[in-house]
């Protein structure tokens, strides 16, 4: 199993990027995909969520608006838009996979990629 992180760096404030994780060695499109953010000294927080198709999205109240997570199960991977960067915006951003099945959850991690908000 691997869900490799991609797209993170250094941003200005008010600036955009789009993280990619791509994912590979389990039935993609039977988990539902997600995104957390951890700053330094700080927990693991959920940034976004997305559905088995898509449809069905959450969002931390901290980026409603601004993010937007996608999924494309043709590619096996999972997608976040981040729009108009704050500073607090700055953390490891780590993809994660999760199955529930007989109420017991089944979760892969990536490693994280680094987003940095700073002029």
């Amino acid at each position: 199993v691997q869900l490799v992180e991609s797209g993170g760096g250094l941003v200005q404030p008010g600036g955009s990027l789009r993280l990619s994780c791509a994912t590979s060695g389990f039935t993609f499109s039977s988990y539902v995909m997600s995104w957390y953010r951890q700053a330094p000294g700080k927990e693991r927080e959920l940034v976004a969520a997305i559905g088995l198709v898509g449809r069905i999205t959450n969002y931390a109240n901290s980026v409603k608006g601004r993010f937007t997570i996608s999924r494309d199960n043709a590619k096996n991977t999972v997608y976040l838009q981040m729009n108009s960067l704050k500073p607090e915006d700055t953390a490891v951003y780590l993809c994660n996979a999760r199955r529930t099945i007989g109420g017991r959850n089944s979760d892969y991690w990536g490693q994280g990629t680094q987003v940095t908000v700073s002029s």
